[in-house]
């Protein structure tokens, strides 16, 4: 008896969402990533990417990753701590460092193994990991891979943190102490108060880690993120970006001092068992790299396009909680109904993402309306039309609108 197969034939959600009709995962792109793209072949209008600055399809991103194909090939057939570090990664890594303000940088193969690297194994087992509750998935798993003792704290709860840096100094004087966080969370769209967290991390003797995988691009100087935004980057000792959403590649870096990075180059798993990012992806991050710098109105034409769907939204009812990015939780607080308004929206022609437990507490469940720069005014106006005559359907919207 195969007792592994009998307890997965157990697991029968996705049939039985499947068989409703409602299913709302692993749609199939027929095209590149952009505004518009074509499912079943019809045109959709996307507003499920990370793709914040709109460069996924941007003809320099696209030309630096082909001229790096020809010159180094489609891939490095080995990690960073062998043979698959190549002089393209070094220069990545040093105009990293110097876009977010750190003295070294370091590049791993996805955002979410540079989580499980750096938490698992730069702290010990005296030490203490304290995260906000709504940290992502990947913080969340570092921390349970690390040796130290972790901890959560309510949401951006200044009151609760303080009150657990308070008993740790008292307990572990001489342990480490690190604060991680979201910059920007990435299913609430809230910032975080780095400002008022690094004032406890200083008072009580912690650390800071900000997670930048939403942020960079979108907040701070020139999109340099959380810390440039508070104008705080001496005062947070690691931060953490990912190459998939405004840098519109696949990869991942933390950046902090060189102790550090020299640290982690040689005792992170997750960098030195993975391979290291493909030439092209490396190449392409170093071209939005220069296009963000080269080219701040987009960010400004983002922050148009996020004031625009807030105020629509806000206006016709909506509950938005307290995002205050590109990120936009429409909450539905209903399973069912999160799924259905997903099936519908998508035939009439617009792209979200369902969000339901485990990304949000079951009482929570909400679509995630994300904005790009290049979207049009007309698309937002249009997307959200659809949203609300759906909503209104399928009684959702409970607030009053705005006069």
């Amino acid at each position: 008896m195969n007792l592994l197969k009998q307890r997965m034939a157990l697991y029968t959600a996705p049939q039985e969402t499947k068989a409703r009709g409602v299913y709302p995962y692993f749609r199939v792109i027929e095209s590149d990533q952009d505004t518009v793209v074509t499912m079943n072949g019809k045109k959709v209008m996307m507003f499920g990417s990370n793709s914040y600055l709109g460069l996924t399809n941007h003809p320099r991103l696209k030309e630096a990753a082909k001229k790096a194909i020809d010159k180094y090939g489609s891939g490095c057939a080995g990690s960073r701590f062998l043979n698959g570090t190549l002089d393209l990664h070094l220069e990545l890594e040093h105009k990293l460092a110097e876009f977010v303000g750190k003295e070294e940088a370091i590049v791993f193969s996805t955002g979410m193994q540079v989580n499980l690297g750096v938490l698992s194994s730069l702290l010990g087992r005296k030490d203490f990991i304290i995260n906000d509750e709504l940290n992502h998935a990947s913080i969340i798993d570092g921390s349970r891979l690390s040796l130290a003792t972790s901890y959560k704290f309510r949401h951006n709860d200044m009151e609760a943190l303080e009150k657990r840096l308070r008993k740790l100094k008292d307990e572990a004087p001489d342990a480490v102490k690190l604060v991680v966080v979201d910059g920007v969370f990435s299913m609430e769209g809230d910032i975080a108060k780095l400002d008022q967290i690094c004032a406890l991390a200083q008072k009580y003797g912690a650390q800071v880690m900000v997670d930048d995988a939403h942020a960079l691009g979108v907040i701070g100087e020139n999109g340099r993120g959380t810390a440039s935004h508070f104008k705080l980057n001496d005062e947070v000792d690691l931060i953490m970006g990912t190459f998939s959403k405004s840098l519109a590649s696949i990869g991942g870096f933390i950046a902090a001092d060189s102790s550090i990075i020299n640290f982690l180059k040689h005792h992170a798993r997750s960098l030195i068992f993975s391979a290291s990012i493909a030439p092209a992806n490396a190449a392409s991050v170093l071209a939005a790299l220069e296009l963000i710098q080269e080219e701040p109105e987009r960010i400004e034409r983002l922050w148009e396009n996020t004031r625009l769907a807030h105020g629509l939204l806000r206006e016709l009812g909506f509950d938005i909680g307290k995002s205050e990015t590109p990120i936009i939780p429409i909450y539905v607080r209903d399973v069912e109904k999160t799924f259905i308004l997903t099936k519908e929206l998508l035939q009439n022609g617009v792209f979200v993402n369902p969000v339901i437990t485990p990304a949000v507490k079951p009482e929570d469940s909400l679509i995630r309306f994300s904005l790009m720069a290049t979207h049009t005014r007309d698309q937002i106006e249009t997307a959200i039309d659809r949203i609300y005559r759906i909503s209104k359907k399928l009684d959702i919207v409970a607030k009053e609108p705005i006069e």
